[in-house]
């Protein structure tokens, strides 16, 4: 446990006993993966307060913490989350944007990397998760991604293209291991799998899994930081030299 995780689990004590204490909702920031593993390493002690995890839409990867329960307070305040869509200007002359460019953009601005959440690139424009506080000032202020002007919108209702996607694949695998099944889907040689679990780059269902061995069950989502994501869907059938047919979404 590092200093920081340290300073970030009292950060999240903190957050509980003031929405416990004083019966109204708190919020954390935008929590990238390995922050939201700390949170859930001490998940058990912080359920008094009510916890509610999300990131602006369904399985998010980034996402914040809500404390504070509707039971206990009889009322419901929404996350302060806004969907902003960055778009050309000019359609026709805009470069071919990656995630890397809208994200580089929008902290050229500034901006804490808790501010923001997903981003979510479709052809030449992207939908990016932003705090309610931050979303005016991103809007004002981002004119230019690379070398294309673009405008920002924050949108009312969430985009189909702004939610998450997944696509079907069927992979023949030695066993349900997490190191199997992850290396196979992301194409990784068993050596390099497992030093991604050794630098602690492998999430389970949001936890840090140090352990390559663990048997994923069905619904398990799997992370691997660099690659992405996939949820693993269950054994379909054996194969005659008594390999496993599984089924995995992979997250696009």
């Amino acid at each position: 446990m590092t200093e920081q995780d340290e300073l970030l689990k009292k950060r999240f004590a903190e957050l509980a006993a003031q929405s416990h204490g004083t019966n109204s909702y708190t919020f954390t920031g935008f929590l990238g993966e390995a922050e939201s593993a700390v949170y859930y390493q001490m998940e058990r002690e912080l359920v008094y307060a009510g916890v509610t995890v999300f990131g602006g839409r369904a399985e998010a990867s980034r996402n914040m913490i809500r404390f504070g329960s509707q039971e206990e307070f009889g009322y419901v305040e929404e996350f302060p989350i806004r969907c902003i869509c960055i778009e050309p200007l000019h359609q026709k002359f805009a470069d071919a944007l990656s995630h890397r460019d809208f994200l580089g953009a929008v902290m050229n601005l500034g901006i804490e990397r808790s501010e923001v959440g997903d981003i979510v690139v479709q052809d030449k424009k992207a939908y990016l998760f932003a705090s309610e506080k931050m979303a005016p000032y991103i809007c004002e202020n981002l004119d230019k991604v690379k070398h294309t002007y673009v405008r920002c919108l924050v949108t009312e209702e969430l985009p189909r293209e702004a939610q998450v996607h997944t696509e079907n694949m069927v992979l023949q695998v030695s066993s349900e291991r997490v190191d199997a099944v992850a290396s196979k889907v992301f194409r990784l040689s068993r050596s390099e799998i497992l030093d991604y679990f050794r630098t602690r780059k492998v999430f389970v269902n949001g936890r840090l899994c140090e352990n390559n061995s663990y048997y994923l069950k069905e619904a398990d989502t799997v992370s691997v930081r660099g690659y992405g994501k996939f949820r693993f869907s269950g054994v379909l059938s054996l194969s005659r030299k008594g390999k496993q047919n599984v089924l995995i979404e992979k997250y696009v």
